[in-house]
């Protein structure tokens, strides 16, 4: 009631473009704490439901501790639930702010910065440090894949004090959030300060081997007690149109990763480099990846820069049949969103319901994207889903020379270690498993978007704990790590 929702200040756009640092200004101390002030301690805190958190975090209790200035505390209590706090509190989308309960009538409480100024005092103060269990099983676990659902999953074996070794096929450890996700929206320092913690706790990383591929999925399910599968959700969705082999065409995971490995000083052969520098730049998808498209190939030079959407605008406030405490599938502006639209004199840099027919190219490389808009009609009676059809009259040519396709993932790469270990799968192409998160192969468990699908972070981090702490009950008969408070 005596403070307004604040953020911090977002750096201008003239400077952020010339450089990969994070978007945000520094806040001060105080802001923060007025900010845990706003929270409503709410008898029933939706913030905490499957709605707002799938971790569990206990969000009043830290909020008052900002407030309150009781940093040591908060850090314990976020740690009880989240493993990786300077992570989500940075590029989560928040489903907490969309089902607080001051949200109804007022802005949300902040609770995304929030939860990334107490992992950073975590730090700062040494609260959040190296720790090495006092008991150890001898019980030894592999796990594949770095992303934040195998990191979590690590984290919490390591706790309970069995040896675990984290294989990843890249160079470096981290999947998405190394190699995923832009410099500007969450710098490596921070994931590379949390991995020097876990190996100083005790886990083992190695990188550069793909299992499946390079080692033996058989091979490492005979030397390992117990498997964990956390390879992601790794096959883009493809846009099979005329002229699409044409040069120029690339996913956004081919693009993107790229920057990263430039951002860390590693040079890109002239042959594979992609960049926008100079060029027509076309991305295709509008959702968190096509906005990590946008704002890399502004800060590359791009010459223009345009997204198109296949589906319709969002609206500006919740519909009806949108209610509270659901996510509100509203309209948003990323903060690359804010840059293009900046740079562009734009009120939005996306086309919403447009669709690519095809593309055209001179010497085997891409010159002209040829679409059409297209409208929606009344939902279907047997699928519930509105008829799409084009508009008459609307067909456009534009030239580009670049095409990201941003269109999401459909499933994890079945290929190499899935079918060596004849991994049964779901209808939709994801490893399929038992609430226990084992698969159809005794000892094998998986955990995150490669059996859920394509979701976000703070998803993957409870997939992980959640399948920890099965294979420690597998492994021991009993224990003490706790339940992903919605994968229960």
């Amino acid at each position: 009631m005596e403070y307004g929702r604040e953020t911090p200040p977002v750096r201008p756009v003239e400077n952020r473009l010339k450089d990969q640092e994070e978007c945000y200004a520094p806040f001060p101390e105080e802001k923060y704490r007025q900010q845990g002030a706003r929270c409503m301690d709410c008898g029933v805190p939706f913030c905490q439901s499957d709605a707002g958190c799938p971790l569990g975090n206990l969000i009043p209790d830290w909020n008052d501790m900002v407030y309150r200035g009781r940093y040591k505390e908060a850090v314990e209590l976020l740690q009880k639930t989240n493993n990786f706090p300077e992570f989500t509190g940075r590029i989560c989308p928040a489903p907490c702010e969309g089902a607080c309960v001051l949200g109804i009538t007022e802005p949300a409480v902040t609770i995304c910065k929030i939860e990334e100024m107490i992992a950073e005092k975590g730090f700062e103060m040494g609260f959040i440090k190296p720790y090495k269990p006092e008991f150890r099983t001898e019980k030894k676990i592999a796990i594949v894949g770095s992303g934040p659902a195998g990191l979590a999953c690590a984290d919490q074996l390591n706790t309970a004090g069995h040896e675990v070794t984290v294989f990843e096929k890249d160079d470096r450890i981290g999947g998405l959030l190394m190699y995923g996700i832009p410099n500007f929206k969450l710098d490596k320092k921070i994931v590379k300060r949390r991995l020097k913690v876990m190996e100083e706790s005790g886990v083992i990383f190695k990188t550069g081997i793909n299992i499946g591929v390079d080692k033996s999925a058989n091979e490492l399910k005979e030397e390992f007690a117990a498997v964990v599968l956390c390879g992601g959700s790794q096959k883009s969705r493809d846009l099979p149109v005329e002229g699409r082999d044409l040069k120029g065409i690339h996913f956004a995971m081919d693009f993107l990763p790229q920057q990263n490995k430039r951002n860390e000083g590693d040079t890109i052969p002239e042959e594979i480099s992609i960049t926008a520098n100079d060029k027509n730049v076309l991305i295709i998808g509008g959702g968190d990846t096509g906005s990590d498209c946008l704002g890399t190939s502004l800060r590359q030079g791009a010459k223009n820069v345009y997204q198109f959407e296949l589906l319709q605008e969002p609206p500006q406030e919740r519909t009806e049949n949108n209610p509270w405490p659901q996510w509100p599938k509203i309209f948003r502006v990323s903060s690359s969103h804010a840059e293009a639209n900046e740079r562009e004199g734009k009120d939005k840099i996306t086309e919403f319901c447009v669709s690519t027919k095809k593309f055209t190219g001179k010497e085997g490389k891409v010159s002209k994207i040829h679409g059409v808009k297209i409208e929606f009609g009344d939902p279907d009676p047997k699928t519930g889903r509105p008829e799409m059809r084009e508009v008459p009259g609307s067909e456009f040519e534009m030239d580009v020379e670049l095409v990201l396709l941003a269109m999401g993932f459909v499933h994890p790469i079945h290929e190499g270690m899935l079918v060596e270990l004849g991994m049964e799968l779901d209808a939709r192409g994801n490893v399929a498993c038992d609430d226990k998160k084992m698969t159809s192969v005794d000892g094998v468990f998986v955990a995150g978007d490669m059996t859920r699908g394509q979701s976000l972070v703070v998803w993957a981090i409870a997939e992980g704990r959640e399948a920890a702490r099965s294979v420690d009950l597998y492994l021991m008969g009993v224990t003490q790590l706790p339940h992903s408070e919605f994968l229960k």
